[in-house]
C-alpha cells in the first residue's frame, strides 16, 4: 500500500507543472505589457493545502522589479483564467517571485573563469 504522503506529493508536483504550463501560455497571450519583457517560469512551488503558489520567473528585456509588479498586479485576473482551465478544487492565491539563480550561476562561472586565467598566467 502505498503511503498517503507520497501520492499527496507527487499530485502536489503534477499540479504544479500543470500550472507552470497554463500560465506561461496565458502570460504569454493574455499580458501585453511591454515593460514587462519577455517572461520565463523557472517554477512553481504550492503549499500542501494547494492554497497560494509561489511562481518563479526570470525575465529579459525588462527590470526584474517591474516584472514582479506588473505579474503580481496581473495574479487575480491569471487565478481567475486558471480557474477555469484546472479541474481541482481550490486553486492557489498567486505570488510570483524573480528567480536570480541564473544571474548568479553566470557570475560564478565568470568569476571561476576569471580565476583560472589568473592561475594560468602565474603559472
Amino acid at each position: 500500500m502505498p503511503k498517503k504522503s507520497g501520492s499527496a506529493s507527487g499530485r502536489n508536483l503534477r499540479i504544479a507543472d500543470q500550472i507552470q504550463r497554463d500560465l506561461a501560455e496565458l502570460i504569454q497571450r493574455e499580458i501585453k505589457n511591454p515593460a514587462m519583457g519577455l517572461v520565463t517560469l523557472q517554477s512553481v512551488s504550492l503549499t500542501p493545502d494547494y492554497a497560494h503558489a509561489k511562481i518563479y520567473f526570470t525575465v529579459l528585456g525588462a527590470e526584474p522589479d517591474a516584472a514582479a509588479a506588473i505579474l503580481n498586479e496581473k495574479a487575480g485576473y491569471l487565478h481567475s483564467l486558471l480557474f477555469k482551465r484546472l479541474h481541482i478544487h481550490t486553486v492557489p492565491t498567486l505570488h510570483f517571485h524573480y528567480d536570480g539563480s541564473v544571474e548568479r550561476g553566470i557570475e560564478m562561472s565568470r568569476l571561476i573563469d576569471q580565476a583560472n586565467a589568473s592561475r594560468a598566467k602565474d603559472d
